[in-house]
């Protein structure tokens, strides 16, 4: 289980990000590598809401799909004041 109080975005957020998907996001001025623009609340509820798929289409476009335990993670980075 996942240590809350280290959860951090260059330590557990970042590396479920590839490099393809941070290239082509960067495209759409989606800043997924960069934890100013990720930890801006706005910025990181609407990347979730796509890797969830509450938001469409589903991301990372055509998968693989971020399994639950990943989500869970992305959200308790949030939950826990997004951690650089």
């Amino acid at each position: 289980m996942t240590d809350i109080s280290s959860v951090s975005f260059g330590a557990d957020i970042l590396p479920l990000f590839t490099r393809s998907d941070i290239e082509h996001m960067n495209a759409f001025g989606v800043r997924l590598g960069q934890h100013e623009w990720m930890s801006q609340p706005s910025n990181a509820k609407n990347v979730y809401g796509y890797l969830t798929g509450q938001s469409k289409p589903c991301m990372p476009l055509g998968g693989p799909y971020w399994s639950q335990e990943q989500l869970d993670l992305f959200a308790l980075w949030m939950k826990t004041g997004y951690k650089p």
